[in-house]
């Protein structure tokens, strides 16, 4: 079975060799690469987003492996649902799902079960993997939605996905869909996203948590990126870096009423 894209020729396009071409442009140079464990990428039109997200995938080694966590927009099906054994489609090919690990974490999950109607019309994992597929042409996935929920079961689904990784001695980036501030002004924007950030880069989950609590930042991704910090760490990861931070007015030159967008590397 084939999951097809959702949003192609909306969020990006989908004329292949337009879209080959767009993500190249976007995509850095860096001859170094980061080790990473954990990785937050943003999740907009690629006109808006695309830049940042570029950057920070293009920042980190291609992995065999890639476990993407995405919010859920769209409301429909479970909360933590992971969908298995079919293939998703972009305009630049198929994407084969991992079935050995997705496989694993549902054997073993208390929270995270099979489910497709969560992933049928949601943008967040989806829009990933053009970059994924422009950097790296040889590579299977794990799509996960991870909805809002409480502290203790995004330790849960964090210490259960570190577990399955372990297992599978595979090498794995676990990457967090999430766009940051909706909708507020530039510089209110950046000033909440930086809280958010400082408590992420200290690589503080109960901070993070409370400080997106707190400031009430609309970050539509922290419960992804909440569960990729708890695996990550304990998957040994102790550095961080932030690659980029963007908002939706540098690309439109409208600050009144922005978007945030950043790209952070988790790595040991």
């Amino acid at each position: 079975m084939i999951r097809k894209p959702a949003v192609a020729g909306q969020f990006y396009t989908a004329n292949p060799s337009l879209l080959a071409k767009e993500v190249s442009g976007l995509v850095g140079q860096k001859k170094e690469k980061i080790d990473a464990i954990g990785v937050i990428s943003p999740h907009a039109g690629y006109a808006y987003s695309g830049g940042v997200a570029g950057e920070v995938l293009s920042s980190i080694k291609p992995k065999a492996v890639y476990i993407v966590l995405g919010p859920n927009h769209t409301g429909r099906g479970k909360p933590f649902g992971l969908d298995w054994q079919r293939a998703w489609k972009t305009p630049l090919g198929d994407v084969k799902i991992d079935d050995e690990l997705a496989g694993a974490i549902l054997k073993d999950s208390e929270y995270i079960s099979a489910d497709r109607a969560c992933h049928d019309g949601e943008h967040s994992i989806e829009v990933q993997l053009p970059f994924l597929q422009s950097l790296n042409k040889n590579f299977t996935f794990v799509p996960i939605v991870i909805s809002s929920a409480d502290a203790k079961a995004y330790e849960g689904m964090g210490t259960e996905l570190a577990k399955a990784v372990r297992a599978s001695k595979k090498d794995v980036t676990i990457i967090a869909s999430s766009d940051m501030t909706h909708y507020e002004p530039h510089e209110s924007a950046k000033k909440k996203d930086m809280l958010a950030i400082e408590k992420i880069l200290s690589l503080d989950t109960d901070g993070f948590l409370g400080a997106i609590k707190k400031y009430g930042i609309s970050m539509c991704g922290f419960a992804p990126a909440a569960v990729m910090m708890q695996a990550s760490v304990a998957l040994g990861a102790k550095k961080t870096k932030l690659i980029s931070y963007k908002t939706s007015g540098d690309a439109s030159g409208d600050y009144s009423e922005v978007v945030g967008y950043a790209g952070v590397v988790i790595y040991r």
